[in-house]
């Protein structure tokens, strides 16, 4: 492992991240319900002066903190989560050069549409190995806090209770909530395969590991 290849991977993070910014701006998009963790971005972001990109960077940084409390590992690829996926939303909705759903229909097409696009963020952010995002973090760091509880159902008490402090905050909730909470792991898993990629067989390199190379000589 060299400094050229840290610098590729890094290039290789930051560039799914923005990937799966764009899809996650067209799950919003889409105006038919958010997805949990957006839906508790958006739903804080309605009663503080922050933008959603912004609030969600915020929470993504919150996040990190638990984690190190937590005794999680973290890399450049969380903190490089925690800020540019947020950013990415901002940017886009900004820009806003995507068509406006006219129906039902349409509305569900740029959603499914946009949880590909998502599953190949994570493929080529996932592939770099530089440690989980902020939130698949703290799932893991629970999921070991509650051994006996299959780390599925872990992630389910999770993503309801983002989802239910984001309803509870004012954030839309719809058949779009319903579709993406389930379709973002269908649509993940069939990138995957398609793509022949198993993240589970990936070493992720912490932040001091990192930093070490980075700082090298060679």
């Amino acid at each position: 492992m060299n400094r050229k290849k840290i610098f590729r991977d890094l290039l290789k993070t930051a560039g799914g991240l923005i990937i799966f910014g764009f899809g996650s701006f067209l799950t919003i998009k889409a105006n038919i319900g958010l997805a949990p963790w957006e839906s508790l971005s958006m739903g804080i972001s309605l009663h503080i002066p922050f933008s959603y990109g912004l609030t969600h960077m915020a929470i993504g940084i919150v996040l990190i903190v638990i984690d190190l409390l937590l005794k999680e590992k973290i890399g450049y690829g969380t903190i490089l989560d925690a800020i540019i996926v947020g950013l990415t939303v901002d940017a886009f909705t900004v820009i806003d050069i995507t068509p406006q759903p006219v129906n039902l229909l349409s509305s569900i097409g740029i959603m499914v549409i946009g949880l590909f696009i998502m599953g190949i963020g994570q493929y080529f952010y996932m592939a770099a190995g530089l440690s989980c995002g902020p939130r698949d973090a703290f799932l893991v760091a629970i999921g070991k806090r509650l051994p006996r509880i299959p780390i599925g159902a872990v992630n389910i008490g999770i993503c309801i209770s983002a989802l239910l402090l984001g309803y509870l905050l004012g954030a839309p909730v719809g058949i779009g909530t319903i579709l993406s909470s389930f379709g973002v792991g269908i649509a993940m898993q069939i990138v995957f395969m398609l793509l022949k990629f198993e993240p589970r067989s990936i070493q992720h390199k912490g932040l001091l590991e990192t930093t070490k190379i980075l700082l090298s000589k060679h």
